[in-house]
């Protein structure tokens, strides 16, 4: 039976904190030239929150802003994130290449599950041909729940996956392994809560450490 990986995006496989800060920055800059914001970036609040779908974004920072304000500070945050992938002002995390051929070379199935948005995720896969290794990459706008549980699920419905992990940095990505069966493994990166990551079934501190755990006895039960 073949092993099939679920990761996350951002935390995960993009190191989203190379462009948050400064796509951040020139949203709230945005806003406090249209007189709706007069207090500092919170960038420490989006980084609490990191993970969660944008619509819970905009609703946390700017709780006490109407809807039509909270969507036009999303869009104008989304185009900035867009340009900063495209200039190259990303990265993937170390070591990503090398381990997605790794798994295609020993016959695993990758998929991205994010919460991002559609065009954010294809500008992420396009900029660095992640199409190479990925066999199909879900956005958490294809589920109307906004649940990543759902949006595994449906992944692993569509490509019938009986044998499977999910990857990913958040308490999010750990529930959507426990609620479909999957194995979570928890990557203490950026972004990752240590009371979140103690919830996974594996922890790795580097995405090399996947090698060594696909080999391991722990995947080739049943096989």
């Amino acid at each position: 039976m073949s092993l099939s990986l679920i990761f996350d995006m951002d935390g995960t496989l993009f190191q989203t904190n190379k462009i948050l800060e400064i796509s951040l920055k020139e949203t709230f800059d945005y806003l406090r030239k249209m007189h709706l914001w007069e207090k500092g970036t919170p960038i420490e609040k989006y980084r609490e929150i990191m993970g969660v779908p944008l619509p819970v974004v905009w609703e946390t920072l700017l709780p006490d802003h109407t809807y039509i304000v909270r969507e036009q500070a999303n869009e104008f945050f989304h185009q900035k994130l867009l340009a900063n992938i495209n200039e190259g002002n990303g990265a993937l995390y170390p070591h990503v290449e090398e381990v997605f051929s790794f798994l295609k070379k020993n016959s695993c199935a990758i998929y991205i599950a994010s919460n991002g948005q559609i065009q954010y995720l294809q500008a992420i896969v396009s900029h660095y041909n992640l199409d190479r290794w990925v066999t199909e990459t879900f956005s958490i706008q294809q589920i109307h729940t906004q649940n990543k549980a759902d949006l595994v699920h449906a992944i692993i419905k569509k490509y019938n996956i009986e044998k499977g992990v999910v990857v990913g940095d958040r308490l999010s990505d750990i529930n959507a392994a426990k609620n479909n069966g999957l194995i979570s493994i928890g990557c203490n990166f950026d972004f990752a809560q240590e009371d979140e990551l103690s919830q996974a079934d594996i922890k790795i501190d580097s995405l090399l450490e996947l090698k060594n755990i696909i080999q391991s006895n722990l995947f080739k039960q049943n096989n």
